[in-house]
This record gives structure tokens, sequence and C-alpha cells, in this order.
């Protein structure tokens, strides 16, 4: 049985978490930062992000390279610029997502934090190029192609949403949260056969997704029963990584 993450204090799956996700350090940093950034995660969880951006700036003094404590730090002052209603914050929140992002080029969870924030700041042609930036960079990861899909339903063109999904599958079969967003896109369509074999495809890949199983278990009492998962298709393609941090 496959370990949950270590890297992240929750586990989202495509549109089945909520909320904050905040990552912890990896294993191979160092044993002072990735302790203070535990400690923000558990700060911000018991609801005090002032002390957390406490432990993410020690996180920060100890290594300044930690892409997951800028993640932090950036995503605690986004929440906190969203409650207090403060554009300060949120430029500052802006500044911070981009510092993760210039550590580690594919940090997916601070893309997703960006994307946000840029539509929260009535920017959503910025979230638009950045997704597809990330894309055009990473063509062998399906990661941007999962949040590309879901940039998409958010914005009502569930078409495209399902063809980015359908090539994210195509280049990584082994993606569980792709799995997992096809299967909530087959059940809002009401192809609940297909929806519950996505899902159940996803789960075999990782069987720490609470939601996934909330929905798994909710099909089968219904008496749905699972068809084989279609196969993905899609137009998968190898460009050059362009040598800027332009992002958007």
């Amino acid at each position: 049985m496959s370990e949950p993450s270590k890297k992240s204090a929750i586990t989202p799956t495509w549109l089945f978490g909520g909320g904050l996700l905040l990552a912890i350090a990896c294993s191979g940093c160092q044993m002072a930062s990735s302790s203070s950034n535990v400690a923000g995660v558990r700060a911000v969880q018991s609801g005090q992000p002032m002390v957390a951006v406490n432990h993410f700036q020690q996180a920060l003094a100890n290594d300044p390279t930690n892409a997951d404590a800028l993640y932090n730090m950036a995503a605690t002052y986004h929440e906190m610029a969203k409650v207090n209603n403060d554009p300060a914050m949120m430029k500052q929140a802006e500044e911070l997502y981009n510092r993760c992002l210039d550590q580690n080029g594919d940090h997916a969870e601070c893309y997703r934090g960006l994307a946000v924030l840029l539509i929260d700041m009535k920017q959503p042609d910025s979230a638009y190029t950045l997704m597809e930036g990330w894309a055009q960079r990473s063509p062998n990861s399906a990661d941007p192609k999962v949040e590309l899909a879901r940039l998409y339903q958010e914005f009502g063109d569930d078409q495209t949403a399902l063809a980015q999904l359908n090539q994210a599958v195509a280049i990584d079969a082994n993606n569980a949260r792709a799995w997992a967003a096809l299967g909530n896109m087959r059940e809002k369509s009401g192809d609940y056969s297909q929806a519950l074999a996505n899902y159940q495809r996803s789960l075999a890949l990782n069987n720490f997704q609470d939601g996934v199983s909330t929905r798994v278990a909710t099909l089968v009492r219904q008496g749905v029963q699972a068809d084989t998962p279609l196969s993905p298709t899609g137009d998968t393609r190898i460009v050059q990584n362009p040598n800027t941090t332009q992002r958007y």
C-alpha cells in the first residue's frame, strides 16, 4: 500500500479539496526549515495565520530557496488578503507565488494558487496565460493540463476542460488527479458508469483521497456498475522551453 505524500499537510484531489493547501518541506531540505514549515502549517490549521507567517519566515531564513515555504507564505497572505479585502496583501501573495515558481518551475500547488489569485484580482486572461505557459514549458507533465482543465471548467467551457483532461491521462496514465477530474466531469454529465470507472482508477493509483472514496461509495450504493475506462485521446506535442521567467 502506498503511503500518503509527505509534501503536503492536506492532499486534495481535483475538485474534491477545499480551502488552503499548505505544503510541508520535502525530506531533502534542511531539518530546521522543515520543522518551521510544519509548525507554520499547524498554526494555519489552528487559525493563527500571523504566527504561521513567522514560522514560514524562519523556514526561509534557514533555507532561502525553499519553494514550499515560499508557497506556504504566499497561500497564507492570499487567504488573509481575501478575508481582510487587503490589496497590499494580495500583491505580496502574488510576489511570493512567483518567487516560489522561480525556485521550482513545476510547483503544482503554487501554479494553482497563483491562478486563483489572478482570478481574484479580476485578471482571468493572465491566469490562462500562466497555465498555458506552464503546459508549454513542461510538455511531458500532466499537471498543467489538469489545472488548465480546472480553469476551463470553472469558466463554463466543459468541452475544452474534457479535452485537457484526456491529454493529461495520455501524457501520464498514472496521474490520480486527472482520473478523479475525469470522473467528476463524467458524473456531472450523467455518465455514471464511466465516472465510477474513472474514480476507481484514481483510487487504485492513490487510495488516500477521501472525496473520491465518497463518490465511489455513493455511486455503488446507487447500483452503478463501472465501465472500462475510455482510452485517452489528445494532441500532445513537444515544444521548446522558452528561456524566460515572464509567466503572464
